[in-house]
């Protein structure tokens, strides 16, 4: 049998790609107007946007520019910072470990960080010794105790904020209550140090960012990509208008100054397509493009209620390093996800979260500090509810 020209068919296939293309992002058409109405308002410079499955990006869009007062339009590979959108990345390279056998999630923090040994707890007032010590898992959890460092020098090495914070007493009983605290994921950042035998940000590129090509995630941004850095506002409720500000997590240092430690608790850089791809890694359960990062059963660990009955956010327990949605009546911006779906927002706004009953995941990403709750925005809302209407929701 004679064989087709290979070339003549791609001719022939390429238009019909390129209609499938243009429908699936017609699906997704309402979402831009929703997210320009906040650009023209002037409630945000601009707004990156991203909805995925497991296995591929079903809508990627852009508006708005990187800063007000410039004239670069936003585009989707711009660069943001993601907060604690850290949390559950600083969160994976633990896991890692326990996956390696290297450690337990249930190890003492002192086992590894000796400096923890001695830790005290504020009890009404007093200085009282530990019911129990705290654990990894504590840590991950937020249930540990330990409070924030505040003041600190903008250099100041993993090793010594361990030390530092060692230093202070718990605020409570180990698991006795639920209490956010970014400080306590920055040092696991220091365990991965610790036990993994070599820097953080090296272990973390290694074991997740390049295996799972997050060219563009980094607690640095390199010079030559500043220019794709979206910039940080504030909002002036009295002005009704956002001012650019510093981001506090950097201590007045530059976006670029790598003397900065690597703080996985809100110290990463990030860009939507590249948080995409760690969600898709969790959503299939663990490894994406034939790259293993953790054991099925492990990404089940980390993404199920581990806090028992205290009380952390509404209808939002906590998991190993994730917040997960167990009513999602609670927030108005959960409204749209299943319960059991995972992730977690940023201090300035960005936001990730994965659905595993519908295999979708939606990033959010604009820097807006000072306008309400961050994982309640009224651009989260309205994002997805655009998004809810091309899914036929």
């Amino acid at each position: 049998m004679k064989l087709q020209n290979p070339v003549r068919s791609l001719t022939l296939l390429l238009p019909i790609a390129g209609i499938l293309l243009a429908q699936q992002s017609d699906r997704f058409a309402a979402i831009a107007p929703r997210m320009q109405e906040f650009v023209d308002k002037g409630e945000a410079a601009g707004v990156v946007t991203l909805i995925a499955t497991k296995d591929r990006v079903l809508h990627l869009g852009a508006v708005g520019k990187t800063e007000v007062a410039g004239d670069r339009k936003m585009r989707t590979d711009d660069i943001f910072w993601i907060a604690s959108m850290s949390k559950p990345i600083a969160a994976v390279c633990i896991a890692i470990l326990a996956d390696d056998g290297t450690l337990s999630f249930d190890d003492p923090l002192a086992k590894h960080l000796p400096e923890f040994a001695g830790a005290m707890v504020n009890e009404n007032g007093q200085t009282v010794k530990p019911s129990r010590p705290v654990t990894l898992r504590d840590v991950l959890t937020h249930t540990g105790g330990l409070g924030e460092m505040t003041n600190r020098d903008p250099h100041l090495t993993l090793a010594e904020t361990s030390r530092k914070l060692s230093q202070q007493p718990l605020r409570f009983q180990p698991g006795s209550r639920w209490a956010y605290s970014t400080a306590g994921i920055d040092i696991l950042g220091r365990v991965v140090e610790v036990a993994g035998g070599m820097p953080f940000d090296e272990f973390l590129r290694k074991r997740v960012l390049d295996p799972l090509g997050m060219k563009d995630t980094s607690f640095w941004i390199a010079p030559e990509k500043e220019s794709r850095w979206a910039h940080p506002y504030r909002w002036n409720a009295q002005t009704g208008k956002l001012e650019e500000t510093t981001i506090p997590y950097l201590y007045k240092t530059a976006v670029t100054d790598r003397q900065r430690p690597p703080l996985g608790g809100a110290g990463l850089f990030s860009t939507a397509e590249d948080v995409a791809r760690f969600y898709r890694m969790m959503l299939n359960q663990g490894s994406l493009n034939g790259k293993r990062i953790l054991k099925p059963e492990t990404v089940a660990e980390m993404t199920r209620k581990q806090t028992g009955v205290l009380t952390a956010r509404p209808g939002m327990p906590w998991g190993l390093g994730f917040c997960v949605v167990e009513d999602p009546a609670k927030m108005s911006a959960n409204s749209v996800l299943s319960p059991g779906s995972f992730g977690h927002g940023g201090a300035f706004s960005t936001q990730s979260w994965a659905d595993s009953a519908r295999d979708l995941i939606s990033i959010l990403m604009f820097q807006r500090d000072g306008k309400g709750n961050p994982d309640n925005s009224d651009v989260r809302i309205a994002f997805q509810e655009a998004a809810a209407k091309g899914l036929g929701r």
